[in-house]
């Protein structure tokens, strides 16, 4: 008897599930609105006309390994071709990783790629900071893409582990007669406000 009327319960849910299921299926295709396929453009007719006529791109990411191992990250808000030749930036940020187990970080409020895409000129207030300590401001700077090598255009200053640096230039390089390893160098007549630490 028991058995019958578990068949009998079996028998019912095999017809009412699948009829429940098709119910509330149907149910979504009634209630669900139509997409207009205009409204869904998140674009007006100004900015498309806009892109048309100046072509840019958006958050690009350009990555790259040195001639000599060192990893470089250069990131943007926005991209566009230069108007004589290679490419200008906004917003951008820049990282690179030496073999040796450094890392110096850039920001800079432009920058220039030149056609070759083996330099980059970051501009409009460069800021430095790397993992020994150095933080450094300085007008522009450029940074090669085929090798290690990152040099001011001008007057740097900032703080370092031995205090206030002002100077003339800055270079991040290969030290010389000491391959893999790679150094900070300050020229054209340092300054140096030595502040020592507190013990």
């Amino acid at each position: 008897m028991a058995r019958d009327a578990h068949s009998r319960l079996v028998g019912w849910l095999k017809v009412i599930l699948p009829l429940s299921a098709l119910a509330i299926l149907s149910t979504l295709f009634l209630v669900a609105r139509t997409v207009d396929p205009d409204a869904a453009i998140p674009y007006s007719d100004v900015e498309i006309a806009e892109r048309l006529r100046e072509p840019r791109m958006t958050a690009p990411t350009l990555a790259g390994v040195t001639r000599d191992g060192a990893t470089i990250t250069v990131t943007a808000a926005e991209a566009r071709p230069a108007e004589e030749s290679g490419t200008s930036a906004s917003s951008v940020r820049a990282r690179l990783e030496t073999p040796d187990g450094a890392h110096t970080a850039l920001s800079a409020g432009q920058a220039q790629a030149d056609a070759s895409g083996t330099l980059v000129t970051l501009d409009s207030g460069v800021l430095l900071s790397n993992s020994a300590g150095y933080e450094m401001k300085t007008e522009a700077l450029q940074l090669r893409l085929d090798t290690t090598q990152a040099t001011s255009t001008g007057p740097v200053e900032g703080f370092g582990p031995p205090g206030q640096i002002e100077a003339g230039g800055m270079e991040i390089t290969e030290a010389p007669g000491a391959p893999g390893q790679y150094v900070l160098v300050f020229n054209g007549g340092v300054r140096l406000i030595y502040q020592p630490r507190n013990p």
